[in-house]
């Protein structure tokens, strides 16, 4: 019996040993990062700034790789199928993970079969912003306009089933007005339409409007958190005006579901390393408006089922669905 209790313990060891030599080696050659959308909005600049930094720890080149459409769907597809040995990862906000299941009558993957969660990266503060021709000063007047003038208001998004998508479906269906939703392939193909007045309404985070609301070309009107912002104090919450209102948004890492265990938890360590490193937070994180991860694999885990049970309700609620 003890023998046999041994050899099981040896066997194990043994196992144990590769796994660590393989997270000790990973990475060895490049790794390909893919961003589901555009180059240039939210989700692409932290992406390629965790990159860079990820890239100087590991001493290999960490590419970013943008594969726009369907709302992150591609992107998500293109990786779920991509070989599972941490060469090839997600990097997105809840769209491809928790959203597009409930808004796409089907999918060509399983987000939650397919896809393993590895490392939250950040939080973020979305506001709506809206151009300089939308109708009144406060979100109260806004949605004052739209029950008067049902579909005469618009709305953009970076693409169907992506967060700002759902959100301001959410918040239509809240405020009880008609508005329409004009879907875009990224938050870079957007600006310039809400710059030019030729869409109305954009909900995404804080930092992509902050300068454009200094030179006076778009008016930021609330925050979509549940609680004001702690840099913006002034700035009042949707809930205020539409009580219940509020959103949680978060950018994180996803792996082929059977990338190596020890592959997986190097990542999330390393991530978490780069996210709290002093000088990035100094240069990157609080400029931004964002909030550092750090969370360990299985807590990310929880988060994206839980955010799985949530998005699923505001979709439900909102009625936003893929109109194809």
């Amino acid at each position: 019996m003890i023998k046999k209790i041994m050899l099981t313990l040896l066997a194990a060891g043994l196992c144990v040993v590769p796994r660590l030599a393989m997270a000790q080696a990973y990475p060895d050659h490049p790794v390909k990062i893919v961003v589901p959308y555009t180059a240039g909005g939210g989700v692409d600049a932290v992406a390629r700034a965790i990159a860079q930094k990820l890239s100087d720890l590991w001493k290999q080149p960490v590419i970013i790789e943008n594969k726009a459409g369907a709302g992150g769907a591609i992107a998500g597809d293109f990786v779920a199928k991509a070989p599972a040995d941490g060469y090839t990862l997600l990097f997105s906000d809840p769209a491809p993970l928790v959203i597009n299941p409930h808004i796409y009558d089907k999918l060509s993957f399983d987000p939650a079969k397919d896809l393993k969660p590895v490392a939250l990266a950040v939080r973020l503060a979305p506001v709506l912003a809206v151009s300089n021709n939308a109708p009144g000063k406060t979100l109260a007047d806004l949605i004052a306009y739209a029950r008067a003038n049902p579909d005469k208001l618009t709305y953009a998004s970076p693409g169907i089933g992506n967060y700002s998508h759902v959100a301001m479906a959410y918040l239509a269906h809240m405020a009880g007005v008609k508005l329409v939703h004009v879907p875009y392939r990224g938050t870079n193909q957007v600006m310039p339409d809400l710059l030019s007045n030729r869409v109305d309404m954009f909900l995404v985070t804080i930092s992509i409007f902050e300068q454009y609301e200094k030179d006076g070309r778009l008016r930021i009107l609330a925050a979509a958190t549940e609680k004001r912002l702690p840099q913006r104090p002034d700035l009042q919450t949707i809930a205020e005006t539409v009580p219940g209102y509020s959103i949680n948004v978060w950018f994180g890492m996803s792996a082929p579901a059977a990338t190596p265990v020890a592959i997986l938890d190097k990542i999330n360590a390393d991530m978490r390393k780069v996210l709290h490193d002093k000088s990035f937070n100094d240069s990157f994180i609080v400029p931004q408006a964002y909030q550092a991860g750090d969370l360990s694999r299985q807590e990310f885990t929880d988060l994206v089922a839980a955010e799985y049970r949530k998005w699923g309700e505001l979709v439900k609620i909102s009625g936003a669905k893929n109109p194809q």
